[in-house]
């Protein structure tokens, strides 16, 4: 449709100076060359173009392709020298049991991959290079506790399959709580994210969210879509876009590469999912008939029962479960966090000291 326009557009612009000739013009140009404009126009480090210019050979973009035909295309990014590529668990999910990855350079070069580790929950999953070339450059980390509302992001990616698209836009919020799913199974990952305006797309996962400096802030993961729903539908970008914090991100593919499993933070609690709880309720019972407060877990100790509703994390406030599983998922094992709860009309706190789960149940 664009090249329609454009078309259309040209051939009235055509006629427009064609009908002037006709009436006596002189024939003279009009138009006017810039004299003034140098040969090769610099673009300083810290424009959008310097920055994209330095970020782009260091993206790559994720073809997919499962044993069963399933596939997609997804964007990563390189995290070291030693060919470690960082994107969504959702990118790679289809062709990581069996199936071919394969990473594109900016530069058109092609290199096979294979999974590392993958954490389904946090929606991060770690890729290495077969045979990674020299000189590898990877993108610089930045500190996501210190990004400010307002502090102006880029985005690269491969959106619809188009790679090397780079967009920008602002953070327009932090700690948004976000469940998001890939349509493929009924397990959703959860997290605090960071919010932007710079326009997403499916493809765009797994992509590096960049600050002005053009050190990664957050991974690209979801988008808000007209449906209602949050996930990487085929919806195009309506300018809400969810990051995975760095900072988070970061923890996990350390986590990966050393053991290839996630470990994952707890409290030793089932929560409700549903959002109309006024915060996290505790549920009456855990999977399969279990407790739903571990005996002498983390909850357990801090004198926390079934039926308990936690409506703040430190000083956050809790509305939902999937919002206390996405803080949660931002600290570490061993952490001491305080939880605030209602408990019989009464409000009351605890410390709590966060256990730990490994691997994806």
């Amino acid at each position: 449709m664009a090249a329609l326009v454009a078309g259309g557009i040209g051939g009235a612009l055509g006629y427009w100076a064609a009908d002037r000739n006709d009436n006596g013009s002189s024939g003279t140009s009009t138009t006017v060359s810039a004299s003034d404009t140098p040969r090769d126009l610099k673009r300083p480090a810290g424009t959008v173009a310097g920055v994209a210019a330095k970020a782009l050979p260091s993206v790559v973009t994720i073809d997919a392709q499962g044993g069963d035909g399933e596939g997609g295309t997804g964007t990563g990014f390189v995290y070291d020298e030693e060919g470690h590529i960082l994107t969504n668990n959702h990118v790679v999910a289809s062709a990581a049991e069996s199936g071919e990855l394969s990473a594109t350079f900016s530069d058109g070069k092609k290199y096979a991959a294979e999974v590392v580790g993958r954490a389904q929950g946090y929606d991060v999953a770690v890729l290495k290079l077969k045979n990674p070339p020299a000189g590898l450059a990877p993108l610089p980390l930045g500190n996501s506790e210190s990004v400010a509302v307002g502090d102006s992001t880029i985005a690269i990616g491969a959106p619809f399959g188009l790679s090397n698209t780079v967009t920008t836009g602002i953070i327009s919020a932090k700690n948004r709580p976000v469940a998001s799913g890939d349509g493929s199974s009924n397990k959703n990952s959860y997290m605090s994210a960071l919010q932007t305006d710079a326009s997403i797309n499916p493809g765009n996962s797994g992509g590096p969210l960049l600050d002005a400096t053009g050190a990664v802030i957050g991974i690209n993961s979801a988008i808000q879509s007209t449906g209602g729903g949050l996930g990487q539908s085929q919806a195009g970008s309506i300018g809400l876009g969810f990051a995975i914090p760095i900072n988070q991100a970061k923890n996990v593919a350390e986590q990966l590469i050393k053991t290839g499993k996630p470990v994952y933070p707890v409290i030793g609690a089932t929560v409700s999912m549903e959002e109309k709880t006024g915060g996290a309720a505790i549920s009456p019972e855990g999977a399969g008939n279990t407790p739903s407060v571990t005996p002498n877990g983390p909850a357990a100790k801090a004198g926390l029962k079934a039926g308990d509703v936690i409506t703040k994390f430190n000083d956050t406030v809790i509305d939902s479960g999937p919002t206390l599983i996405g803080e949660i998922w931002t600290r570490k094992p061993g952490e001491k966090v305080t939880l605030t709860y209602e408990r019989d009309g009464r409000t009351a706190t605890a410390e709590v000291t966060l256990g730990q789960r490994e691997g994806d149940s």
